[in-house]
């Protein structure tokens, strides 16, 4: 082998590009860590009552619309997938509803 090869600069810069990589891993692993956690971090210690402040003052969660109006190429699984009412549902809300013929524009029953 020749002298050159042992002076290249690659021999001394890989392994210290390897270790750097290596502390920006554990770096990304140790902060990617949730609150949530029994890490010791800012949640509540064990036997203290957390506070309902922030649910107070939270807006009431939004209640699913009553009806859907059916659009070009819904299917009443499609539908149930969008609104998050199962396909049963639907059709005990609308018992003279035919899935294999929706109408564009038809209303359907959500919720009762």
């Amino acid at each position: 082998m020749s002298s050159d090869r042992s002076r290249s600069p690659a021999r001394l810069l890989a392994p210290v590009a390897l270790l750097l990589f290596a502390v920006a891993v554990a770096l990304v692993v140790v902060g990617s860590g949730s609150p949530d956690e029994d890490s010791g971090g800012s949640a509540a210690p064990t036997g203290e009552k957390t506070t309902t402040t922030d649910r107070a003052s939270a807006p009431a969660p939004r209640r699913a619309p009553a009806t859907y109006t059916v659009k070009p190429g819904d299917s009443l699984g499609g539908i149930g997938q969008k609104t998050a009412v199962k396909v049963d549902t639907l059709q005990e809300l609308n018992p003279a509803l035919d899935p294999q013929a929706l109408v564009p524009g038809q209303k359907i029953k959500l919720r009762e």
